[in-house]
């Protein structure tokens, strides 16, 4: 008589299986883990998922942020589907319906004269030609970027990525500088705003018009730094910062790919300062869980780079596969007030971890907005030395319970991007598990 496995020795099986197949032909350069170890997981729906051992988590990171509207969402597996049965690849060179149709719905959701799209499958295929253009249109060469900033892995994003990742990579394309970022809870300056009078950006332009060539091209920046720390910048520095470019015939590139489309509680970041950026890039849960950008400039930039010369593209950069699914995140933001739901979502997390800041001194701020929430940790509210060891083992102790979030800033900020399917249970659960965590790494004599 054979002796199956029970479900559970078998589940274990099989991660075992993967995770030998992984040690031997898995590549491990990822971004926070570099292991090769478990879980491994299988599937996702809404605001959950699950490994291969059938355990289930609350996944407040929206897997790489990528799934900020829901795993699987029904509305884009079924766009996918449909083109899965029409046409999943079309030659770049040529229009497709897919990508008209794509283009023409960004068009519509942006303010003028941002108009005009051009796709690619990265958020850092995004940002390399919106750099490459702002070089094209200005005919300078030379791009700044905050220090705590993140704009891609590639080699020319990372050399404008400030806020890590730099470290063994050698040397990177020049004719980057970082600019100092308004990071108001640990002003890099021991300013206090708004005494400070921006003096962040003040002495930033004042570095870099020392150093440059006297042809910067942009500024590239995200209007909430998010790797960087859940950082916010403070009122008005946004529109000076657009001002002191054009003062300098420089474009202003915002990065959108991780707080557009409803993220923040409003269409886009930008938006909180009323500005229009000269150039924005999309990306991230832009294709619902599949990988599609797009780069969104006005027609008057478009002609002039054009007229110079200017070609970027992919193999599957304007494919109706990935267009397809970015219409069909548009539907959902649009059908489903996205924006509105990450108001919501962000109004109860805050509400929650306001009471736990009132219990632990160990949660020295708490920011962001909607979807994007963070919280830095200190071992001391006065002097703000960074919790890095407490925050890395409360992200240990969640994620072992079930709970999944990014570490950032070496440990003292933990980031939650929750999906916009998430419920107020899930949110009370999430916050039960973070609680409970805290609880076990505070120190027990600095609780307030």
């Amino acid at each position: 008589m054979t002796n199956f496995p029970t479900t559970d020795t078998a589940a274990a099986s099989k991660e075992a299986n993967l995770l030998a197949k992984a040690a031997q032909f898995s590549f491990r350069a990822r971004m926070d883990k570099k292991t090769n170890e478990g879980p491994v997981f299988e599937r996702g729906l809404g605001s959950v998922v699950w490994d291969v051992n059938d355990k289930e988590y609350l996944d407040f990171n929206s897997g790489q942020m990528c799934s900020a509207l829901g795993h699987n969402h029904p509305t884009v597996t079924a766009a996918i589907k449909d083109a899965c049965d029409t046409m999943l690849h079309a030659h770049s060179s040529h229009y497709n319906v897919k990508e008209i149709e794509l283009a023409a719905r960004l068009g519509a959701i942006m303010p003028r004269p941002l108009q005009k799209s051009l796709f690619g499958e990265s958020g850092a295929d995004a940002n390399e030609m919106a750099m490459m253009i702002a070089r094209k249109y200005t005919g300078g060469f030379e791009i700044a970027s905050p220090h705590i900033s993140f704009h891609g892995l590639s080699d020319s994003t990372r050399a404008v990525t400030f806020s890590g990742w730099h470290a063994g990579h050698g040397h990177l394309p020049g004719g980057t500088y970082a600019i100092i970022a308004p990071y108001c809870y640990r002003c890099p300056l021991n300013q206090t705003f708004p005494g400070c009078k921006l003096a962040c950006l003040k002495t930033s332009f004042e570095l870099l018009d020392a150093q440059t060539t006297g042809r910067p091209a942009a500024v590239i920046t995200e209007p909430l730094f998010s790797a960087g720390g859940v950082i916010e910048p403070p009122p008005g520095w946004l529109k000076a910062l657009q001002e002191m470019c054009h003062q300098r015939d420089m474009l202003l590139i915002i990065d959108e790919e991780q707080t557009g489309l409803g993220k923040l509680g409003q269409m886009f970041g930008f938006e909180s300062e009323g500005i229009v950026p000269d150039i924005v890039t999309v990306a991230k849960h832009f294709g619902g869980g599949v990988g599609v950008s797009a780069v969104i400039t006005s027609a008057a930039i478009e002609d002039k780079v054009i007229a110079s010369g200017y070609a970027a593209t992919h193999s599957h950069a304007n494919d109706p596969l990935i267009c397809a699914a970015g219409i069909a995140s548009l539907d959902v933001i649009r059908d489903e007030d996205v924006p509105a739901k990450a108001r919501k979502i962000g109004a109860h997390m805050k509400e929650r971890l306001e009471t736990l800041g009132q219990r632990y001194e160990l949660i020295g701020d708490i920011r962001g907005r909607g979807q994007l929430i963070g919280i830095e940790l200190v071992r001391d509210r006065y002097t703000k030395e960074p919790a890095t060891t407490e925050g890395r083992a409360i992200a240990k102790h969640c994620f072992e319970h079930g709970l999944i979030f990014s570490v950032r800033r070496d440990g003292s900020v933990l980031r939650f991007v929750p999906p916009a399917t998430t419920t107020e249970a899930q949110i009370d659960a999430a916050m039960d598990r973070l609680g409970k965590a805290i609880e076990l790494a505070a120190p027990k004599d600095r609780r307030s």
